[in-house]
């Protein structure tokens, strides 16, 4: 297959015109701006890799506008979180991620790392397989073209009865169990230390060498404080010691660390998911302090309050300038590359997010029609993209060199009747 892009980014400020796509089943094979085009499909507008979600909890899309009344705090959301995680069996866990995936596709979404902790029945009691809430994600990841790495997470203490393995050991078996098929991968989760002790945590790093590892981490003052009150050291510390920090390891949110936590975290990366952690009350993380560090950034959407990786890119700079007073923190190709290249190496797809050969074929292609980019210039394509683009604006989506998105509309189904149906 070739495609002609009129215009593509291949990582620079800049785009590239008329460039050719060459792809051979998953896989682009070369990439040449300014190349002949007679044989080519001609894709108009601004190509982008494929987009990751670094970071999702597929179920709790069910939440949006639900949870905005009155005043609260995480801990209250979550309150009502739990109550929503009560009510889903395989099938409607199935039907609702399906749904959300779906929409995920049409932001330009190509990669999903499910951070997935619903695991057996309501009361606890294990299903007949015991990864039949695992596998129905992955089955609605699949029906909605995307590539995921579910991202199976060991829950210990705390939350609701569904979410706990009776130990460390417990849940390695069961996520033993789980084989990795087509575009799947499976990777290990530790909660939080909140809900994984320091010696549990220690068995899932172990179990976890060579696969994406993730955790929920400072994402509340109050974890820091109970956290530092329990065992004298912050979240942070706490997974160093385990063992569970390196290049295969994502911390989730990071908003309130210590310098010290800053200087561990460099080498491993930080997913930032700024629209649940307003939405939250989370706070802003100290993304330019860690990317100096040398942490590297990932973007997620975590609770779906809104599905718009442009708009979490662009957040990490703009909530920046607000918590800073500063502007310029963050370059627009840095945060284009945390939204694509970063988040795929976040969740151990290291060949996609990028376009050049020997790449995953997984690409975006967003419309210049539109108000917000009509106009848009090849010498500004980034800074375009990242601050003025939003999910409305995507046009055609590919993953693994198959269509998924063809002007604005999913090839597989209808996502908004699908939403209804589920929400």
């Amino acid at each position: 297959m070739k495609l002609s892009c009129e215009l593509a980014w291949l990582g620079g400020e800049a785009a590239e015109r008329d460039v050719l796509l060459e792809i051979s089943g998953d896989q682009l094979v070369a990439v040449t701006p300014g190349a002949p085009t007679d044989d080519a499909y001609r894709l108009s507008g601004l190509t982008l890799p494929g987009l990751a979600n670094a970071h999702s909890h597929a179920f709790q899309r069910a939440l949006r506008g639900r949870t905005h009344a009155g005043e609260g705090s995480f801990w209250t959301w979550r309150e009502q979180m739990y109550e929503l995680a009560t009510t889903l069996d395989p099938d409607s866990c199935f039907a609702l991620s399906r749904a959300a995936f779906g929409e995920m596709a049409l932001a330009g979404i190509t990669c999903v790392g499910e951070f997935h902790y619903l695991h057996h029945a309501p009361d606890g009691t294990p299903y007949d397989d015991p990864n039949a809430m695992g596998r129905a994600v992955l089955a609605a990841a699949r029906a909605a073209g995307l590539r995921c790495t579910l991202l199976d997470a060991c829950y210990l203490h705390g939350g609701i009865e569904r979410f706990r393995d009776r130990d460390a050991y417990a849940w390695a078996a069961r996520v033993d169990l789980l084989a990795e098929r087509g575009p799947a991968r499976v990777g290990a989760a530790i909660h939080s230390v909140r809900a994984v002790d320091p010696d549990a945590a220690r068995v899932v790093a172990e179990w976890a060498a060579g696969k994406p590892l993730h955790a929920h981490v400072s994402e509340q003052p109050k974890e820091n404080e109970d956290t530092l009150a329990a065992h004298g050291r912050t979240p942070t510390a706490l997974l160093a010691d385990a063992g569970a920090l390196g290049a295969n390891f994502t911390a989730i949110h990071a908003t309130h660390l210590t310098e010290e936590d800053v200087a561990l975290l460099a080498g491993s990366t930080v997913c930032l998911c700024p629209t649940t952690e307003r939405d939250l009350a989370d706070g802003v993380g100290p993304a330019r302090r860690l990317a100096d560090a040398g942490a590297a950034l990932a973007t997620g959407s975590d609770s779906h309050a809104v599905i718009d990786p442009f708009e979490e890119a662009r957040a990490i700079e703009l909530d920046e300038r607000l918590a800073t007073g500063v502007r310029g923190a963050h370059r627009a190709p840095d945060l284009l590359t945390a939204a694509t290249a970063g988040g795929y190496a976040a969740l151990g797809w290291p060949e996609g997010g990028r376009l050049a050969p020997g790449a995953l074929a997984d690409l975006t292609t967003l419309s210049l029609d539109s108000v917000r980019l009509a106009g848009i210039g090849a010498g500004h394509a980034a800074a375009t993209a990242v601050f003025a683009a939003t999910a409305a604006d995507v046009r055609d989506v590919m993953a693994g060199g198959e269509w998924i998105v063809r002007d604005g509309r999913h090839t597989a189904f209808d996502v908004a009747a699908a939403l209804r149906d589920v929400v």
